[in-house]
């Protein structure tokens, strides 16, 4: 049984149509009477027509045929065409899986909704290579420097290679747009680093800004927001000269200023300004006393501020003139304050009384006679310090001495070791002076040895007092010499002494004088009961008198009556014996049994 549909069926009624059609065709024929020949020819003619109209639609069904095909065709090199285009490598295309399909319409219903979405991603695509383009075309547009001079229409006429929109072409092209955009964020920090640099360099020399930045590009001082900041090589390079200018008009207008702020410096300390003057120029000051580089405040460095100083400076030294012999008088007592402290014999052209005497009469300008003082002042400092290790010396030598007299002082006070108020403080003391007393000898030495140093340096006598040091050192050292020999043989008496009265008290026994006991006094400038030690000045039998041959007994002795002429030497004579003491009626026998009958008699055994 046939199928409803199928080609075989509508053949077969086709076919029964026209068996139908052409039998009452016939029966017509018959009725008309038609010849045979008549309707072969009618019949040919009918079969001819029915085999043109098979043939038109067989021709306009191929036809279509190959449109599908064609189109099916077309879309699929589109479609390759995008995917390659795009990037897109999809294995699982429906390309591939229906080529084995029978129907041309069911393929190119298959691709047509991939042809759509390829389609979409490309303009998508595009858009993002144009965004892109345009960033970078205009980015290098503004550091090349020429940003004020893109064309919109150039923009918008961008050309790329739809051939190559692939997610790798576009990752460059982003890669590329960040670097740009790093490099403008780059250089748009400097150019506000050098602005804000050239900003603080125009307040603190009172310069214009706007008119300073401009004159390197009109974008660093816009007034609207428009106008983009110019970040190109050009602007940088003159922002950097124009810092480096700004720079060396500040070193010198610091210098000039500095030098004027020191002007008035001398003059303030030389016409003793108060205080409350000098705050009028405490901003100026405490400048010049900064490092250039840390100078921040508003128009420290301008013109009208150096003017100003400058100003104040003119007036200082008008006022300086009608006050010249005044000033002179003052940085002369200066001069011999300082001669005094370092002992140095000061110049006695400019004294107090010929400086007062060149001023009266006229003679001499004093303006060159303070610049002379002046001069002389800072010869002294020059030399003090070049001075002050030995002076340093000096003093601990004379300390040294000090605590050698107080030593010599406690060391004759008998009773120094009672259990007195302050007795083991002055125990302790007297360790102390007697370690520092050893090194005495040696302190000599080494200020001998740094003195002559010092003048070999400087080719010239070290001074102390105007007498010379070495000089003064040696005849110390000579002088105490004698006196250790001298304190040698006044203990070898000392001990004859002894020796004479114990034996007088082996023989007649010991009667101790109770008046003698008490009548003993402590050495002047020492107390047992105080811890702090004098600084005694004493000559007694047997002592040393350090002090006597230190410069200080020169300096306040000798330059009045000449050099080593008022030295006290030593006293030779050593204490005899206390007979006072003894009994009258034992005085005569005593000395006999010690020393004989007759007093150049030999001491007997």
């Amino acid at each position: 049984m046939l199928e409803i549909g199928s080609p075989t069926s509508l053949f077969f009624r086709s076919n029964t149509t026209c068996n139908a059609l052409l039998r009452e065709l016939q029966k017509i024929w018959i009725d008309i009477g038609e010849s045979d020949a008549e309707k072969d020819r009618m019949l040919m003619e009918l079969e001819k027509e029915c085999l043109e109209i098979y043939r038109r639609k067989v021709d306009e069904a191929a036809k279509s045929k190959a449109q599908l095909h064609q189109s099916v065709v077309s879309i699929e090199a589109e479609i390759a065409s995008l995917m390659a285009a795009l990037g897109v490598l999809n294995i699982h295309s429906p390309i591939k899986a229906e080529k084995d399909s029978k129907s041309l319409k069911e393929k190119l219903a298959a691709v047509t909704p991939l042809l759509e979405d390829l389609r979409l991603q490309k303009d998508e695509r595009m858009k993002q290579f144009v965004n892109i383009k345009a960033q970078i075309e205009k980015m290098s547009s503004e550091i090349s420097g020429y940003s004020d001079q893109i064309n919109n229409a150039m923009l918008d006429s961008l050309t790329l290679d739809e051939q190559d929109l692939t997610l790798r072409k576009l990752n460059e092209y982003q890669t590329r747009l960040s670097s740009l955009q790093k490099e403008k964020s780059d250089r748009l920090n400097k150019v506000l680093d050098y602005v804000n640099e050239v900003h603080t360099l125009c307040g603190v020399l009172g310069v214009d800004f706007g008119q300073t930045v401009c004159e390197v590009h009109p974008s660093l001082h816009r007034t609207n927001h428009e106008q983009s900041t110019n970040i190109s090589d050009t602007t940088l390079d003159g922002l950097q000269h124009m810092i480096q200018k700004l720079k060396n008009e500040r070193t010198v207008r610091f210098q000039k200023l500095k030098d004027v702020v020191e002007s008035l410096f001398e003059l303030w300390n030389l016409m003793d300004t108060p205080q409350e003057e000098r705050m009028k120029f405490a901003g100026v000051s405490y400048a010049v006393r900064s490092s250039e580089s840390d100078i921040t405040e508003q128009s420290i460095l301008s013109t009208e501020t150096i003017e100003q100083v400058s100003a104040e400076v003119d007036r200082f030294n008008k006022l300086k003139s009608s006050r010249m012999k005044e000033l002179v008088m003052k940085r002369r007592s200066e001069l011999e304050n300082l001669c005094r402290l370092a002992h140095i014999e000061p110049d006695t052209s400019t004294s107090l009384e010929k400086s007062t005497a060149l001023i009266d009469s006229g003679l001499v300008d004093p303006s060159e006679l303070l610049a002379n003082i002046e001069m002389q002042i800072n010869k002294i400092k020059d030399e003090a310090q070049s001075r002050k290790d030995i002076i340093d010396r000096i003093d601990r030598w004379l300390s040294a001495c000090e605590e050698e007299n107080w030593l010599e002082e406690y060391n004759q006070d008998e009773n120094r070791y009672s259990a007195g108020r302050g007795g083991h403080v002055n125990l302790k003391h007297a360790e102390r002076a007697r370690v520092t007393v050893n090194k005495i000898p040696s302190m000599v030495d080494n200020l001998i040895k740094k003195t002559l140093l010092w003048e070999d340096q400087t080719q010239k006598s070290f001074l102390y007092d105007g007498v010379r040091l070495v000089s003064i050192l040696e005849d110390y050292k000579l002088t105490r010499k004698q006196q250790e020999e001298e304190k040698k043989r006044y203990r070898d008496q000392k001990k004859m002494q002894d020796l004479i009265i114990n034996r007088r008290e082996s023989i007649y026994g010991s009667k101790p004088s109770p008046r003698r006991s008490s009548s003993i006094k402590k050495p002047n400038g020492y107390n047992g009961n105080v811890s702090v030690p004098p600084t005694p000045r004493r000559n007694s039998a047997g002592a040393t008198n350090t002090d006597s041959m230190t410069p200080r007994s020169y300096s306040g002795h000798h330059r009045q009556n000449g050099y080593f002429k008022e030295v006290r030497g030593l006293s030779t004579s050593t204490a005899p014996l206390n007979f006072v003491a003894l009994p009258k009626e034992d005085s005569v026998s005593t000395y006999t049994s010690v020393c004989g009958s007759e007093p150049d008699s030999p001491l007997r055994n």
